[in-house]
């Protein structure tokens, strides 16, 4: 705390690292999540939140059960935070840019059938363009994802949402958020290759209304049964599987159809055992990027953003949304 003479006014020196552990306090609920999410041991966050205090002459948290809940004046620093260290982190990037991003740090998080196709080709990409800036990578369902751009545990995330989606969370859970469609993924019928109708060349939902289905994700089996429910049946669900391989294999044994993304039916996954046909209403999802607002600001984060958008979409399908 110091004094600003000429006015005569008491002003506080707070710094960054203090703004992000109340941030993540504010997220999380409590010091040992806010300490995971941050990568700090808790003692470290506990010290960090004394120090703070004794800067402020007043409590940040008050303990509530067994976790905390940010005072009034943690309010306002959570309030101002998200802000105050996206500037700093844009400033401490421009300097990285100054020096040819030599170096630089970008936490990517991306759902699954990414995880096989996209990501691999961006990881290949800014490993050769840009050796110095590192990337990390954590896996994630979209509402997850969305949630750890906000709470800054990732700096960029890779998503999918659906036309219609009731729980979209690129919603309220995005706001404030940079969120850019990005492509068109369209959806796509996996049939036995024996399949009666296995010679047409686009098939309406509503023709396998009496098959029995193979689902994946929670989310996507919303879909599913949001896109039936418009052709005016229920499908019957014989097995869930998160897994595409596993997908596929079920049905090249005949055993149920499935409705997959194509960024899911990549080399790996394709069988000779199945027939893989678009739906005439061709449904589709979107891929998108989400960041923080500013985000761009900081070089290494701009420049996998843009490394990601250059990818050949034509690889797995997919078109400019």
């Amino acid at each position: 705390m110091t004094l600003d003479t000429a006015s005569g006014v008491t002003r506080l020196d707070l710094d960054s690292n203090a703004l992000r552990v109340v941030r993540a306090v504010a997220d999380h609920g409590s010091i040992t999540r806010a300490a995971g999410a941050l990568g700090y041991s808790q003692p470290a966050i506990s010290q960090h939140l004394k120090r703070l205090e004794a800067r402020l002459g007043m409590p940040v948290v008050t303990r509530v059960g067994r976790g905390v809940r940010l005072t009034e004046a943690g309010r306002v620093l959570a309030r101002h935070a998200t802000t105050v260290t996206t500037a700093l982190d844009a400033a401490a990037g421009e300097l990285a840019d100054l020096q040819g991003l030599r170096s630089g740090r970008v936490r990517l998080t991306a759902f699954p059938s990414a995880s096989s196709t996209l990501v691999p080709r961006l990881l290949g990409t800014m490993g050769a363009a840009h050796p110095g800036v590192r990337i990390t990578y954590a896996e994630a369902e979209p509402p997850e994802a969305v949630a750890a751009v906000r709470a800054q545990t990732a700096d960029l995330a890779i998503t999918f949402s659906y036309p219609g989606d009731r729980v979209d969370p690129h919603r309220e859970s995005a706001r404030g958020l940079a969120v850019i469609p990005v492509w068109r993924d369209e959806m796509l019928l996996v049939l036995p290759a024996g399949h009666p109708l296995a010679d047409a060349p686009a098939l309406d939902l509503a023709d396998l209304a009496g098959e029995s289905w193979i689902a994946g994700c929670p989310r996507c089996r919303g879909h599913l049964l949001e896109l039936t429910d418009a052709r005016d049946f229920v499908p019957r669900i014989a097995y869930e599987t998160d897994n595409f391989v596993a997908v596929v294999s079920m049905v090249a044994e005949g055993v149920g159809v499935a409705l997959i993304p194509s960024l899911a039916l990549g080399p790996a996954v394709r069988n000779d055992g199945v027939v893989i046909r678009p739906t005439v209403n061709h449904d589709h999802r979107t891929i998108n990027l989400v960041g923080a607002s500013g985000a761009d600001q900081v070089p290494a984060i701009a420049t996998t953003a843009t490394a990601l958008l250059a990818l050949d979409a034509e690889d797995w399908s997919l078109t400019e949304a």
